[in-house]
């Protein structure tokens, strides 16, 4: 039992670094390719299609690539994803101009999906049912440390070096968990024994279940608000005369909120539940949406994304329990696949609509737009709660 620990330690513990330096590198990219866009002439309806294409590929294969993942195991992924990070963020460093930025936004979202799919399962099955909301909660705060240092590094690069040196500098950080899972000295989950070589029933089958369907609905709304806030805020704070530096200040902001709230979340699952922390987290987020268009300073548009993290930062450990404990057995990989699916189909929806809709009528009705949505989120979930 003790070695089985001290293996589940270790592989953790390798886990999280590699997890901080992927999403470093898809946090700080989201961030370049947005403002390299706007300097390029871009309109926000074009940075929204940019953003929007991180996304549009896994929505197509997420759930195919978690099905694989339970088939053939997670190294293999999690090296391939990898690599393709490392690509997506060098190719607009060679290759300088718009059609870079588009291919650059479909190769790193369809290689962090890879990589984070893997992740995930791996996370799910280290220890046992009791240690799912620690592990997910460490995991958690490893993509909020990325999710501060990747628009920071993207912000003062571009300040002090330009663009392509940004992606440069993005493009290096993937040789670290390349060189580490090349080696393979660590272990990781093989194939899911339980789940054989074929699919058992189907993405209808896995959304006939009440519970996982209403954890996934709830996910996808926590997960639009937080594609917003990383799309619009760089536009809306580019619109107000905020430079790089502090645009990147205030998404970091928000990923420190997250970083916080994810340290908090041991005190507060002795209080409350998951399902009621999902509630909270949509009542907050969306009240913060209602004030964004009245931020006119770096200071109080980072108060603000402080607020919006600690709600939206607070949801997603809350997922992945709830996720794991109520998937079939064998199929972690499947509807962690499926929930990746949903979210990147808002994340290309949200960018394309509200995008139009900031084009034509400005950022404030997006902003009110969002709020709106999850306020009602949150109100249904209470309702059902209390039902």
């Amino acid at each position: 039992m003790t070695d089985h620990a001290g293996r589940h330690t270790r592989t953790l513990a390798i886990l999280i670094p590699l997890g901080i330096a992927n999403h470093t590198i898809l946090a700080g990219s989201r961030v370049v390719v947005a403002l390299d866009a706007l300097s390029l002439g871009a309109s926000p309806f074009t940075v929204g299609v940019l953003m929007a294409l991180f996304a549009l590929l896994p929505v197509f294969s997420a759930v195919a690539v978690g099905r694989l993942s339970d088939r053939i195991g997670v190294h293999r992924p999690m090296l391939a994803g990898s690599v393709g990070l490392g690509m997506g963020a060098a190719l607009p460093f060679l290759w300088r101009g718009l059609p870079a930025l588009f291919v650059s936004a479909l190769v790193l979202g369809l290689s962090f999906m890879v990589f984070q799919l893997a992740t995930q399962r791996a996370t799910g099955e280290i220890g046992g049912p009791a240690d799912r909301p620690r592990n997910f909660s460490l995991l958690a705060l490893g993509y909020s440390t990325s999710g501060l240092l990747g628009p920071l590094a993207a912000g003062f690069s571009i300040d002090h070096f330009g663009y392509a040196a940004a992606f440069a500098v993005l493009a290096a950080v993937s040789a670290v968990p390349i060189v580490v899972l090349a080696s393979g000295r660590f272990p990781l989950p093989g194939p899911h024994a339980a789940r054989g070589t074929a699919p058992q029933g189907g993405v209808r089958t896995l959304l006939r279940n009440r519970p996982l369907r209403n954890v996934l609905a709830i996910n996808t709304l926590l997960a639009s608000g937080w594609d917003l806030h990383m799309v619009f805020v760089p536009i809306y704070g580019a619109g107000i005369g905020l430079t790089a530096s502090e645009i990147g200040m205030v998404l970091a902001a928000f990923a420190s909120a997250t970083f916080v709230i994810r340290i908090l979340t041991p005190v507060i699952m002795r209080r409350r539940t998951e399902r009621q922390v999902l509630m909270w987290a949509l009542l907050v987020s969306g009240a913060s949406y209602f004030v964004f268009p009245y931020a006119q300073s770096a200071a109080t548009l980072a108060a603000l994304s402080f607020v919006l993290g600690l709600g939206l930062g607070s949801g997603q450990p809350m997922v992945m329990s709830l996720l794991h404990t109520h998937a079939p057995p064998g199929r972690i990989g499947e509807a962690a696949g499926v929930r990746m699916s949903l979210i990147n189909t808002a994340s290309v929806a949200v960018p394309l609509l509200f995008g139009a809709v900031g084009s034509s009528l400005g950022l404030a009705p997006v902003f009110w737009a969002m709020g709106g949505c999850l306020v009602s989120g949150g109100l249904l979930a209470r309702r059902r709660a209390q039902g």
